[in-house]
């Protein structure tokens, strides 16, 4: 139990057998004492006045005096200020929790829980390579993933892939256009990015065609429709929806392209996925459901024989769930889809990562499922998150100014070892260590940097800001993790003591104020975890591990650890740069960061 549930436990407690009454936990508010007062923990006292009938000084005085009488273990002193009960904790407390976990690799983590939840992230599109703003998605999904199973929860990581539909036709059709044959490998082209330059060209075809007619004297809805490279991309899709051969195989070997490059991709920055959908298997999933929709009244079909659901009563639109020639759209196939991903893995929560363009979207397809009566319809959860822009503006892969997520990676690579080069102490490096490491800071200072921001707001990405060993960036966590391995390699960390001798003398000494904030802190991280984990928002993770490695690093200047002034001393500071240590690497990880042994 945290320090934090153990003070509102033993408040109610203490109230309970001062005043012979009853008082829900939620009623007692505990916050962190603000700096300027003494104190570790403060009890706000305004909402128990009157349900007690105290005075704010009468109620402080007596729950105070209570706590530290009856719990001196824990309590160390206590002092009011208007309405404000702030509680010190005492040193032996801080210490006795740092001989319990310092060396604990396991510590955050909480017991099985038994409740299942799927998490769906990256959802890229096959006529193009993975893009900035899928790194975002795939970082956020991934973390919300992890964080998810460090609470105790069985998860499964999806992917749904966008294997269909007229934008994966552009690209086909370029390629038989313009492409004479050549391949991947025929032009050494990693696949996504050869297909992706086929959707840029037939962008660049349709343009021309678009103009040429409007020159001829056609309006420019009317050349947008008639343009002969579109028309023919439609009836690629009116082929490939009837299972033309020469289509199908075209398509089959397109895609193979785009998956090879895709998994390249997701093997560099660490992605996985448990289980993969692809639309071209799922598109036509939830008919059955309009018909039990038709049936119960949540649908009705319009004169043209499409089927519709209205949810302006709801405060939202009219959505046609079913075309006039029977065909399904994107809503249909989501709900057929979140059925079949229920009945296989029976999920307690579905999340789905995807950008707030999608909010209203997601607001329909819970809605439907609502009214559908489906067992599944509460546990859908929109992970929203808001698009990543570049210093220049928004990117558009149809004109090819899209920033490709393989570049942006090894753009990142590249400035971590210009940078680390530039501090010069990487020398006694092999070369494999050397690309290693490069890899690690490139790869951490993006993670760090796409997850750091709460997932609802807007970012603007740069690169060159993301990679200072000084600010709050994922190489300075990095560089702080590698200097704390160090010192305990070099005053080796294999002489812990924990003798009861040892231990009785520690608690004998007073806690200095830098090494009792980072005991403090750490203390905290099981919480900041289930916090971060119930809000799918890895930012909280990133600003307390942040927080920890710059107060290690003022630790770290003011005390000496090797040279400690008693043995006692050196044993504690030992410790709490371990647990230190050991946290740092739990957290980064929560963010898909590995943290290097040595920089």
């Amino acid at each position: 139990m945290s320090i934090l549930k153990d003070i509102k436990l033993k408040t109610k407690q203490a109230i309970e057998t001062l005043y012979v009454t009853s008082i829900d936990e939620p009623a007692i508010t505990v916050n962190l004492t603000k700096p300027e007062f003494e104190g570790d923990y403060t009890v706000v006292l305004f909402a128990l006045l009157k349900p007690l009938k105290k005075s704010p000084d009468a109620l402080g005085n007596e729950l105070g005096k209570y706590l530290v009488e009856n719990h001196k273990g824990i309590f160390q002193s206590y002092n009011l200020i208007k309405g404000f009960l702030n509680i010190v904790i005492s040193d032996n407390y801080w210490i006795d929790f740092l001989q319990k976990n310092y060396n604990n690799e396991n510590f955050g983590r909480q017991e099985i829980s038994h409740k299942k939840i799927m998490v769906e992230y990256a959802s890229p599109n096959t006529n193009k390579p993975l893009h900035l703003g899928h790194l975002r998605n795939i970082f956020l999904g991934w973390s919300a993933a992890e964080m998810a199973k460090q609470t105790g929860n069985d998860v499964i990581k999806t992917c749904i892939v966008n294997d269909r539909g007229i934008h994966i036709c552009k690209s086909m059709l370029a390629w038989k256009m313009f492409a004479n044959g050549a391949t991947p490998k025929s032009t050494n082209t990693k696949g996504d990015h050869f297909v992706g330059d086929y959707y840029v060209k037939f962008n660049d075809a349709y343009k021309e065609e678009v103009e040429q007619l409007i020159s001829q004297g056609s309006s420019k809805e009317i050349a947008e429709k008639e343009a002969p490279i579109m028309k023919a991309a439609q009836q690629m899709l009116v082929d490939w929806e009837a299972g033309k051969p020469d289509v199908i195989q075209l398509w089959e070997t397109m895609n193979s392209w785009v998956y090879e490059g895709f998994d390249a991709t997701y093997r560099r920055i660490d992605a996985d996925f448990d289980k993969i959908y692809y639309e071209s298997k799922t598109y036509i999933l939830g008919k059955n459901l309009v018909e039990r929709g038709l049936q119960k009244g949540v649908f009705y079909k319009d004169d043209d024989g499409s089927v519709w659901i209205d949810l302006t009563g709801d405060g939202l639109d009219k959505k046609i769930v079913r075309r006039k020639d029977g065909t399904a759209v994107y809503i249909t196939q989501d709900i057929g889809l979140a059925v079949d991903k229920y009945e296989e893995y029976k999920i307690d929560e579905s999340i789905y990562v995807v950008g707030d363009e999608q909010n209203y979207h997601f607001k329909v397809l819970k809605l439907i499922c609502e009214k559908l009566g489906l067992p599944y319809a509460n546990a859908i959860y929109h992970l929203s998150y808001g698009m990543v822009e570049l210093p220049s503006g928004k990117m558009k892969s149809r004109e090819g100014t899209v920033v490709d997520a393989d570049d942006i990676v090894e753009e990142m690579v590249s400035i971590a070892k210009q940078k680390t080069e530039e501090l010069g102490k990487v020398k006694d490096f092999t070369a494999d260590e050397l690309k290693e490491l490069y890899e690690t800071i490139g790869l951490g200072a993006l993670k760090f940097f796409l997850l750091r921001v709460d997932p609802k707001r807007k970012m603007i990405f740069n690169p060159e800001e993301s990679i200072d060993f000084h600010g709050f960036t994922g190489p300075f966590i990095q560089y702080t993790y590698a200097r704390i391995k160090s010192v305990l390699r070099k005053t080796n960390v294999e002489s812990f003591s924990d003798t009861d001798s040892t231990i009785q003398n520690i608690q004998h000494s007073q806690l200095l104020p830098l090494e009792k904030n980072l005991i403090v802190l750490a203390e905290q991280f099981p919480s900041v975890i289930e916090e971060a984990a119930a809000l799918n928002d890895p930012s909280k993770i990133a600003l307390y591990i942040y927080e920890l490695a710059k107060s290690f690093s003022s630790f770290y200047t003011e005390l000496s650890i090797a040279s400690a002034e008693t043995e006692e001393k050196k044993q504690l500071r030992l410790k709490i740069a371990g647990q230190t240590a050991n946290i740092i690497k739990t957290g980064m990880h929560l963010m898909g960061i590995k943290v290097p042994e040595r920089m």
